[in-house]
């Protein structure tokens, strides 16, 4: 039994720390905001829970519950965090809107009253003016 919880383990921690890395290397990679937040909030949740399954089943039960406590507050914020992000980028203009599929949240915020009216110019509060993206 202790072979089979160990191979379990190994294997989780490693995994775990795969899905970290590549969520580092998402973050250096994508191009824009919305990318980014994918790669934060999907492979290092996802890595970030694998390492504490990992740990799980090698630390003693009364580690079981700090664990299980910082596996929710994991699930709990990031979705927060990147909500709130993404909105943020979006509302200054982070978000390049042309390479946007469907743009919901646009299409909510001119038609609502209370936020403002209309959208953005094209360059105006964007990343992508002339000056190469660069913010001052």
């Amino acid at each position: 039994m202790s072979t089979v919880l160990d191979v379990v383990s190994a294997v989780a921690l490693l995994v775990g720390a795969a899905f970290c890395l590549l969520a580092a290397v998402g973050l250096h990679r994508f191009p824009d905001v919305v990318c980014r937040l994918h790669a934060a909030a999907k492979a290092q949740t996802l890595g970030v829970l694998l390492i504490l399954l990992g740990t799980a089943a090698q630390a003693p039960a009364k580690y079981a519950v700090p664990l299980v406590l910082v596996a929710l507050f994991q699930l709990v914020t990031v979705p927060v965090t990147g909500q709130i992000v993404g909105r943020t980028a979006f509302r200054t203009g982070a978000v390049h809107r042309p390479g946007l599929v469907r743009d919901e949240l646009g299409e909510r915020l001119e038609s609502d009253p209370r936020e403002g009216g209309g959208p953005r110019d094209a360059d105006a509060g964007t990343g992508y003016a002339q000056d190469g993206g660069a913010r001052g």
